[in-house]
């Protein structure tokens, strides 16, 4: 885990190193000051002059100042080095996760993802700048300490080699109980998250279901669980302050009953004050080090487990990866789908696809159609290798998708997903997500084709309207079309639509697929839709149900073959005039077996009123 998070230092090796350096200079100063101002009090005991004590003042001015620079010095290598490595460490975490294939990414989520990303590496950060300066600063004042106190003291100098070992000992206790807590609490700060999440970007329909009580509670429910967690976490850290506190004033009654008792006893023999002086200063530098020492050990525990999650992202191995000798040219838009079997994970017992058979020609429009959880989305995400086959091969342009380099792959299969996401930015900005350098003509000729360019052309700031976070300032079918000429202007050998015109009307459905045939005519289009009337002109449409292939063919075929898509049709189509022809079927099927002849058959309530009003006609 360490080499791990030792890799995103980089250019901050060199603060990294030099921090140490620093705080080394600045210990030395601190613990020479006592020493010295030890010589000053025995010289002003003595009975020296002004211009004899100078000297000492001087030389106590200097070392102040210097540990002063010293100090100063630490601090700025030391924050450059932790800010810098968190600055690192979000951008290697950041870019696993860009590696990420949508297995992986469903390993984790996204609360979680973003977790580690701000709480979990901010940790880490105060624990590599404690770890750098001071967990180097307090052990070489304890041992520097420890060592002037037997210099000044002599044998009293032995309590703090007593108190030294039983506080380390109370200390590794403390932090051996508080590490299961945090671990457990960082896993409630994803559940924490994931309800901020679900309830900011849910907001609209929680005030619509009037759920505003609901949430709150919920969300009181996460936090009440942190705080309970951190607050035994500091119950059992807040031992540190007692078992401190107490060994500082053990150590301090011991050195000054035993200290004032030898210096008056010897008469300054054997202790005189300004070795008391010293003593009392070592010993109170010692016991904040030790204090220091606890503060270090609980961060360190606490970053523990955040550099765990963090190290947990960045080992992840990608499902998905270039092969080694990448293939960069595609030969045409067909499409082969060979005894596919398709498992969104190893160990699931359900198979998503299963033994599908397509071949798809290039520039052919294939519309695809079935019911909810029929893994329509399922089977176009292989295309693009968003998800690889558990067996058999998807082939594009005669080449198994696994052989293609990603970015080539994908830059070439454009998919305008169910879920229509826009960025932050303006209308520009997010359509040159297709492609960067395309000129303006080029997204208003996109634009118009996918019969997004009219309501352009009716905000004030036309291509330069600022889309907010999510798109909420658009509505979904303005969303849908904007994603829509995204994906043109990458003229994608192959474009897939997944269910990408649902909220629009009919009559702009129609327009976008015209337009999609003209503009790209060579093109190989996969149309995913719910409306019939989105796929029916469409060369052949594939029908599929619990992941098998029930249909395929054209519309005329498939209303005489398949059931599925048949009965689709004519539930999207009826008319009143077919209701009124149903209605007359169930009663005719409802009447007695032996009322064959009109005569027979007694005139029903409607019969009577329509001949009522025949006559008074």
């Amino acid at each position: 885990m360490i080499n791990t998070l030792m890799k995103s230092i980089r250019e901050y090796r060199r603060a990294a190193i030099a921090t140490p350096i620093i705080v080394s200079g600045e210990v030395v100063m601190e613990v020479a000051i006592p020493f010295v101002t030890a010589q000053l009090i025995n010289v002003i005991q003595q009975g020296a002059s002004v211009p004899e004590m100078l000297p000492y003042a001087g030389l106590l001015v200097a070392m102040a100042l210097a540990s002063l620079a010293f100090g100063i010095g630490a601090g700025l290598t030391c924050s450059q080095a932790s800010c810098g490595f968190a600055k690192n460490l979000r951008h290697d975490v950041f870019a696993a996760v860009q590696r990420f294939s949508f297995a992986n990414i469903d390993q984790f989520s996204s609360s979680s993802l973003v977790t580690r990303l701000t709480t979990d590496i901010t940790n880490v950060q105060l624990a590599y700048m404690m770890v750098i300066r001071t967990a180097i600063r307090c052990p070489l004042i304890l041992i520097c300490g420890i060592v002037m106190a037997f210099v000044m003291g002599g044998p009293m100098a032995i309590v703090f080699v007593i108190v030294v070992p039983i506080l380390g000992f109370g200390l590794f206790k403390v932090v051996r109980t508080v590490h299961p807590i945090f671990r457990s609490v960082f896993r409630k700060y994803d559940a924490l998250n994931e309800s901020i999440e679900e309830n900011v970007t849910g907001m609209r329909d929680v005030k619509s279901y009037v759920r505003q009580d609901y949430e709150k509670a919920k969300f009181g429910r996460a936090a009440q669980d942190v705080c309970a967690d951190f607050t035994r976490a500091e119950k059992i850290l807040a031992f540190n302050s007692p078992m401190m506190n107490l060994a500082v004033f053990t150590v301090f009654t011991v050195i000054i009953q035993f200290g004032s008792y030898l210096i008056i006893s010897s008469r300054g023999t054997m202790l005189n004050v300004g070795q008391f002086s010293a003593l009392t200063t070592y010993g109170f530098m010692i016991l904040m080090a030790l204090m220091m020492v606890s503060m270090v050990f609980a961060m360190i525990t606490m970053a523990q487990e955040s550099a765990e999650r963090i190290v947990e992202v960045i080992e992840t191995e990608p499902t998905i990866k270039n092969p080694a000798n990448p293939v960069t040219e595609m030969k045409d838009g067909s499409i082969d789908f060979d005894h596919v079997t398709f498992k969104y994970s190893e160990k699931a017992e359900h198979r998503a696809l299963a033994e599908i058979d397509l071949h798809i020609a290039s520039g052919e429009t294939l519309g695809i159609m079935g019911g909810t959880g029929s893994a329509k989305t399922s089977l176009i995400n292989l295309i693009s290798r968003l998800y690889d086959v558990t067996e058999g091969s998807v082939k594009v342009g005669g080449v198994d998708v696994r052989d293609y380099d990603l970015e080539f792959l994908r830059n070439n299969v454009a998919v305008v997903l169910q879920k229509n996401v826009l960025f932050s930015g303006t209308i520009k900005e997010n359509l040159r997500w297709g492609d960067p350098d395309a000129s303006y003509d080029e997204l208003v000729e996109v634009c118009k084709l996918a019969q997004a360019d009219e309501f352009i052309q009716g905000f004030p700031q036309k291509y330069d309207t600022y889309i907010e976070q999510g798109g909420t300032n658009v509505s979904g079918g303005q969303k849908q079309r904007l994603c829509i000429a995204r994906a043109l202007l990458k003229h994608p050998k192959v474009l897939i639509l997944d269910d990408s015109t649902s909220a629009v009307d009919t009559k702009t459905d129609a327009l976008i697929r015209e337009g999609l045939a003209q503009y790209l005519p060579e093109t190989t289009k996969i149309i995913i839709a719910q409306r019939t009337s989105s796929v029916e002109h469409a060369d052949r449409i594939l029908v599929l149900d619990n992941g098998h292939i029930a249909g395929l063919g054209t519309h005329d075929e498939l209303m005489k073959t398949c059931d599925i898509y048949r009965d689709t049709y004519i539930q999207q189509n009826r008319t009143e005039d077919d209701d009124a022809v149903s209605a007359t079927d169930a009663v005719e099927a409802a009447m007695p077996a032996e009322a064959e002849t009109p005569a027979e058959v007694p005139a029903t309530d409607a019969e009577t009123v329509k001949g009522g009003a025949a006559d008074e006609h």
